[in-house]
């Protein structure tokens, strides 16, 4: 039996009848399509969303990598098993998807784009927005997708969709495969029909696996762990997505091996948990970071060790370090050297531990009691940062944390990706359940917040759900927040304005380039931006999108409207003005290095000292073989 359809009302159809299923849980795979519609899919996708309007709900965004964001978030909070498509028209639409596609694939998230393209044909050349390349005629600018995609096709014949569409959905399915998966559209196909088998449209539910490991890697595993003397674990976000954050505490709570996290990985263990030592790199914690220098043994689950994580490969330094690495993707599993157990992070771990538990290995209690002590010590600092003696004056950016902090239980959502605020909030964020803490850092995309904090909300309509912005973030992508008006999207956004890139500032001082270009200012005499602050009014600028504002002037009134914000049941921001971009954030500087390649020639003395400090931490930089 067949069904005469078009391309696009048989993807759609195809995309409603798609499931996953991982331990004994089934959901849909494709659960809503975001759209901005032009010329190159309104007749052909959008005619089919509005055919089939009840099968698959339909988002309407404002800008395209916007929207990518949105259904990223979705995905990071659905565990990976749940994720929504997005369709866009020809031209600029399709190549504003690339940035979001490349955090997508970055991070290892699902999400399936369905851009328009140039007439298959070829009988409208240059259609309207055609990049018409000389030397290659079934090149578009849709190819620029191909490089961020896991997976990337182009349907040119009404037939070609049914495989296309069953490798994408194995694609995002596979959890060492998934990331943005491309289904190029050529506008004409999308519109003709065909006579389509009707088990195309047949429910299909795709496994995620679970795999084990090997029993010799284990063993060896096993042989290594029991081996070391100062181990210490890396939790990366692997272990979120795995869903084995309780295999992890079991780990630890048998071996007494301190955990660390990256900033995908943290939550893993709740802050207060005994064995959790905070963030660990770059912006981690003191505790995490002289462990890391003196570990004989790094058993890294789920990560795949960034610059930020190894502080560009000067952070593990102990003699004779040797590194362990659960992941289900082998390619991470060999990084650094290190010896491979190609595993599910929640099945891996369960094993090690079971295997561990054989034997009665546990590290010793002056370990135990050397990482708990420092740990203590941390966590002062941390109620120092937060404290703010003052009421009535205008808030730090870390006593804007500490103030949100107080107010947050387990069911609070903290979103963020770029700016001073990862730093801030990896050293000092105390996250009290395993998907609160949502950074966004493999590809550290300004304009991510808003946007994912919609997606997640739409995963999770029951919890709070804050975006945490700086004004640089904020001006890159605001347009989200009038689909948060428009479909009752409740989110919060914490809009920290501190005039200028305060994150990029402080590292351009560090390196000898004085804060050029970092800050919001007027142009002075000289050329260089160093006038007064820009009269820029964001909570306006908010307010005039639709969402309610409430300003804040100082820590207690920052109190009593992030109290309210909370408790809003509509679309809400907490407006607050802090310390300028030439001023610290406050919290603890940073406690391990970061490659930032420094001028190896210069006249300015700020350079050249910089350059002596580059060349004595390039001096400590380790090849792990």
């Amino acid at each position: 039996m067949t069904t005469r359809l078009t391309v696009a009302q048989a993807l759609v159809r195809f995309l409603a009848a798609q499931y996953t299923e991982r331990d004994g849980v089934r959901q849909r795979l494709i659960n809503a399509t975001w759209g901005i519609f032009g010329h190159g899919n309104v007749a052909g996708l959008g005619q089919a969303l509005i055919e089939y309007g009840d099968d698959m709900p339909f988002h309407q965004g404002r800008n395209e990598q916007s929207m990518v964001h949105a259904a990223v978030g979705y995905a990071r909070q659905s565990n990976r098993l749940s994720t929504h498509a997005v369709t866009t028209s020809i031209g600029p639409g399709a190549t504003n998807l690339v940035t979001g596609a490349a955090l997508a694939t970055v991070n290892h998230l699902p999400v399936l784009l369905l851009p328009g393209d140039i007439f298959a044909t070829r009988v409208a050349d240059p259609v309207l927005q055609q990049l018409e390349v000389p030397y290659a005629g079934d090149v578009s600018v849709n190819d620029s997708l191909r490089p961020v995609s896991r997976y990337f096709d182009r349907v040119t014949r009404p037939e070609a969709l049914i495989p296309a569409a069953l490798q994408a959905m194995r694609v995002l399915t596979d959890p060492v495969e998934t990331g943005a998966v491309t289904l190029a559209m050529p506008q004409d196909v999308q519109a003709e029909a065909y006579d389509w088998p009707d088990e195309f449209f047949a429910e299909r539910t795709w496994a995620v696996r679970r795999p084990g490991a090997d029993p010799a890697e284990l063993a060896e595993a096993v042989r290594v762990v029991r081996a070391a003397k100062r181990p210490l674990l890396v939790a990366g976000g692997g272990v979120h997505h795995s869903r084995a954050e309780e295999a992890l505490a079991e780990f630890a709570e048998t071996t007494g091996i301190p955990v660390a996290s990256t900033q995908a990985g943290k939550g893993s263990l709740r802050y207060d948990h005994p064995q959790d030592v905070g963030g660990v790199g770059h912006t981690g914690s003191a505790t995490a970071d002289e462990l890391a220098r003196t570990a004989d043994l790094i058993i890294g689950v789920g990560t795949r060790y960034t610059d930020f994580t190894t502080a560009s490969h000067t952070l593990f330094q102990g003699e004779g370090v040797r590194f362990l690495n659960l992941n289900i993707a082998p390619f991470d599993g060999h990084k650094l050297a290190g010896l491979p157990l190609i595993a599910d992070a929640r099945s891996g771990l369960q094993e090690l531990t079971g295997a561990l538990r054989l034997h009665g290995h546990r590290v010793t209690d002056a370990y135990v009691g050397e990482y708990g002590e420092d740990k203590e010590r941390w966590e002062q600092r941390v109620d120092a940062c937060y404290e703010a003696d003052e009421p009535d004056v205008r808030p730090t950016q870390s006593q804007v944390l500490g103030a949100l902090d107080a107010l947050a239980d387990e069911s609070d959502v903290i979103i963020n990706a770029a700016g001073s605020l990862p730093g801030d909030l990896h050293k000092l964020w105390r996250a009290r359940s395993r998907d609160q803490y949502h950074l966004e850092y493999g590809y550290s995309c300004m304009g991510y917040e808003i946007p994912a904090a919609i997606g997640v909300k739409m995963a999770a309509p029951d919890r709070p759900v804050w975006a945490l912005v700086g004004d640089g973030t904020y001006l890159m992508m605001p347009t989200e927040i009038v689909t948060a008006v428009q479909e009752g999207i409740a989110i919060k956004i914490l809009l920290v304005q501190n005039h200028g890139y305060a994150s990029i500032g402080g590292l351009s001082e560090s390196v000898g380039g004085e804060r050029f270009g970092t800050a919001y200012r007027f142009t002075s005499q000289d050329g260089t931006f160093t006038g007064a602050p820009l009269p820029v009014d964001l909570a306006a600028n908010v307010a005039s999108l639709g969402m309610r504002v409430l300003r804040a002037k100082t820590v207690r009134e920052l109190r009593e409207a992030l109290a309210e914000a909370r408790a809003a049941d509509t679309p809400t921001c907490v407006y607050v003005e802090t310390e300028t971009a030439d001023t610290v954030s406050g919290p603890p500087p940073a406690q391990a290095w970061w490659d930032v390649p420094v001028a190896e020639t210069a006249t300015r003395p700020s350079a050249v000292k910089a350059r002596e400090l580059y060349e004595r931490h390039v001096s400590t930089r380790r090849r792990h073989l």
